[in-house]
């Protein structure tokens, strides 16, 4: 009896791991959505494109809140609208460009031979944040000064998204001059305000809605090709088919005040604390079984190391683990779950007096997986047990859900993921979340078809500079990205699936 019972736990330990190994060495590779075959693209000289860059990046387009800029505070936009006109003299006779109404928001129209085709929406903005006072003298090339050392231009705006804007005009621009005539027509949307409310891409997505205009595709900055990718330490392309959400959450603790000579048990400040604990402790779940994290995963699995992809592939197993392990990193937490982050605190005005009210403001990049009203319910879930707690949504007053998934089985996906296999020397490209926002979700009012992508290639280290010091990009990216938005509009320049 005593073999057979040791022979059956052998037997049942041999399949489970049997059933392990099969599907670790069946996970990953497949490719998410189709491929075409890519037009050629006329020739783009990339130093050309970096100079180019580093004369936009001369103009100090800073956002800091919502309404900038200013009335009479608009002199850099200007600017730059009438360098655009001068820099690219092809593509405007192609092209018709008006400014929409009460913004600095560009929309370029590149009318189609063939109105029965439904037209594609490019999009990039002009603004760009601040530098952090104090910081300037960090930085290896000025902020504002767009200066090209050793094969990279340096500047706020060189990938965020100055550098994007600039590709975008000078494939145009090259696909002018060459003669090209497109069968679809091409938008270009240039938002004037996106660091901040995005109002200029919302009044420029309301203007084409109100003209029934519904893009076979809109394309927005969001994801590049990554080498190394953080997922498997090998080249890889990502297409943000989705973003965040974002909701700001105040919390407010209400007590007694007093002088700060005869402090109660659990004052303001320490039933705040312990509301800010509780959220830390208890964040919202995690879920990597729906598109597109499971597609990226999938996607990287072959290039994983073993134990990772062993993780990946049985997570009925080890699904604790790797959550455990994603929750420690925050790029990779962030991708699975609606991310908590308490971001400013107020209390008491001075040292030795007892708040009556002390606020935390508590900032939320919403998955897909949850909504705004979810989050608020959670918080407040979470601080119920805690005496004189509030909950309400603050901020500045932006609070949107996650966007809509957009679908990788389209004409669409395939020709962007053409252009990133190609422009990554043949990585691996699939579906990713955009952990931040963009301009883009408000094309969701005209068109299903959203995606986030720039055919560039960046190290990690190089991603620091978004929003950070010594922004820059190198002058190959900019042939890159020069090359790689032309044949994108080369390759959406075919009949509607």
């Amino acid at each position: 009896m005593l073999k057979k019972l040791i022979f059956g736990a052998l037997g049942l330990i041999v399949l489970v791991v049997g059933i392990i190994l099969v599907r670790t060495f069946s996970y990953g590779g497949e490719p998410v959505g189709q491929r075409v075959d890519l037009p050629e693209a006329p020739a783009i000289s990339a130093e050309s494109a970096a100079r180019h860059l580093s004369e936009i990046i001369q103009f100090k387009t800073v956002t800091l809140s919502g309404g900038d800029p200013r009335p009479g505070q608009d002199g850099e936009w200007l600017a730059l609208h009438d360098w655009l006109s001068e820099t690219y003299p092809a593509a405007h006779a192609a092209m018709t460009r008006e400014i929409v109404p009460g913004t600095l928001t560009l929309l370029y129209t590149w009318p189609g031979s063939d109105p029965s085709l439904k037209p594609i929406l490019l999009m990039a903005h002009q603004d760009v944040v601040p530098v952090n006072m104090g910081t300037e003298s960090d930085w290896t090339g000025a902020p504002f000064d767009g200066e090209i050392i050793d094969g990279f231009v340096y500047g706020r705006g060189a990938i965020d998204d100055k550098g994007n804007l600039v590709g975008l005009m000078e494939a145009a621009d090259a696909l002018a001059a060459s003669g090209f005539q497109p069968k679809r027509t091409v938008l270009f949307m240039f938002g004037h305000d996106e660091e901040v409310l995005g109002s200029g891409a919302e009044a420029g997505v309301a203007l084409l809605k109100s003209r029934g205009a519904e893009p076979e595709m809109v394309l927005d900055e969001g994801f590049m090709i990554i080498d190394p990718s953080p997922l498997s330490g090998k080249p890889m392309g990502i297409i943000g088919i989705a973003e965040k959400g974002y909701v700001t959450v105040e919390v407010t603790a209400i007590a007694q005040g007093g002088h700060s000579s005869t402090p109660p048990r659990n004052s303001a400040n320490v039933n705040l604390a312990k509301a800010i604990l509780a959220l830390e402790d208890n964040q919202m779940p995690a879920d990597f079984s729906k598109p597109p994290v499971s597609d990226l995963f999938r996607a990287a699995g072959k290039d994983m190391p073993f134990a990772q992809r062993m993780a990946l592939a049985n997570l009925w197993l080890f699904q604790g683990m790797v959550e455990s392990s994603l929750a420690n990193n925050s790029a990779g937490n962030a991708m699975v779950r609606t991310t908590t982050a308490p971001t400013m605190l107020r209390g008491s005005a001075k040292e030795n007096v007892l708040p009556q009210r002390a606020v935390a403001t508590v900032n939320f990049r919403v998955h897909p997986n949850d909504t705004p009203d979810d989050v608020v319910q959670h918080v407040k879930d979470v601080t119920a047990g805690i005496e004189g707690i509030a909950v309400e949504t603050g901020g500045d007053g932006i609070n949107s859900p996650a966007s809509p998934v957009s679908p990788t089985d389209n004409r669409a996906y395939a020709v962007l993921a053409s252009v990133a296999e190609m422009a990554g020397n043949g990585a691996p490209v699939a579906p990713g979340l955009v952990l931040g926002a963009t301009d883009s979700r408000y094309a969701a009012a005209i068109t299903s078809n959203i995606y986030r992508f720039a055919p560039a290639i960046m190290t990690p280290e190089e991603l620091t500079g978004f929003h950070g010091t010594n922004e820059r990009i190198s002058v190959e990216n900019m042939g890159r990205l020069s090359k790689g938005y032309a044949q994108i509009i080369l390759g959406m320049d075919g009949p509607d699936e």
